[in-house]
């Protein structure tokens, strides 16, 4: 799986860098950001300098893990993670295309982790002559052919919060394998929303609401879809006028299971 990201889109965002006055100089982009590759891999990424003046490079892998509400914690590589990297240390000409090929294998089946790029040079210097210090990561995962099935996948809450307008979920992956949502919809009073996707990793939850843009019609009904690679998962939103939040205690329901569809 292939990802492209752009400082000028996503800087706030996925980025961590020194925060300061003035605006950047142009924006610079690395890809792809995430890579689902087998393990061991072999893999590359491209580091890309849109600018007009030389950008210095250095790389650092770290680990992470995720919250069942979507927050990363980074920490140093784990031990047992074995990475080579062609170069860790670079430098981009304007204009240019920097590759920077890898290899990585672990002792477990499915591991992942982040390679940081920090970014120095002219380009990242305010109007007052502060340096700023950017980081792009990509991201790896080193995963069997095995994936997360069907079987594997719980709905353990799904309601529509009437008082706020939003959409509460809970989905996890009772499974060893990794899953990934490629797209969440919810559908209401004959009208669809997006909303995005996200990993699931072996034996992990995300916990997720989701602020609608429109109110539904009282007593209509409501579902949500999660989209899988090979399969999809639907469940009824269950209404509650309740204020509440996504970390929030689910409320008891009559059991349901999640229909699907290979």
């Amino acid at each position: 799986m292939k990802h492209q990201i752009s400082t000028a889109a996503r800087i706030l965002a996925a980025l961590s860098f020194l925060v300061v006055s003035g605006p950047l100089c142009p924006a610079q982009t690395v890809r792809p950001v995430i890579s689902e590759l087998g393990n061991p891999a072999k893999g590359h990424v491209e580091y890309v300098n849109e600018g007009f003046t030389p950008l210095n490079v250095v790389l650092e892998a770290k680990s992470f893990t995720v919250s069942d509400t979507g927050e990363i914690a980074y920490r140093p590589l784990d031990p047992d993670v074995r990475l080579k990297l062609s170069t860790t240390s670079f430098r981009i000409q304007p204009q240019q295309t920097y590759y920077v090929y890898y290899e990585a294998a672990a002792p477990k089946s499915t591991s992942w982790f982040v390679i940081y790029a920090s970014f120095s040079g002219f380009n990242f210097r305010t109007a007052e002559g502060l340096s700023v210090r950017l980081q792009l990561p990509h991201t790896v995962y080193l995963l069997p052919k095995q994936s997360a099935e069907l079987p594997d996948i719980r709905i353990n809450r799904a309601e529509l919060n009437t008082a706020e307008n939003k959409v509460l979920f809970e989905v996890e992956n009772t499974g060893d394998h990794m899953g990934r949502v490629l797209e969440t919809q919810i559908a209401f009073s004959k009208t669809k929303q997006d909303a995005p996707g996200f990993p699931l990793f072996p034996h992990g939850k995300r916990i997720m609401e989701v602020p609608l843009d429109a109110k539904p019609e009282e007593d209509a009904s409501a579902e949500v879809t999660f989209q899988f690679g090979k399969f999809k998962v639907q469940q009824k939103l269950r209404r509650t006028a309740a204020v509440a939040s996504a970390s929030a205690a689910p409320v008891p329901d009559e059991p349901s299971a999640p229909s699907g569809q290979r």
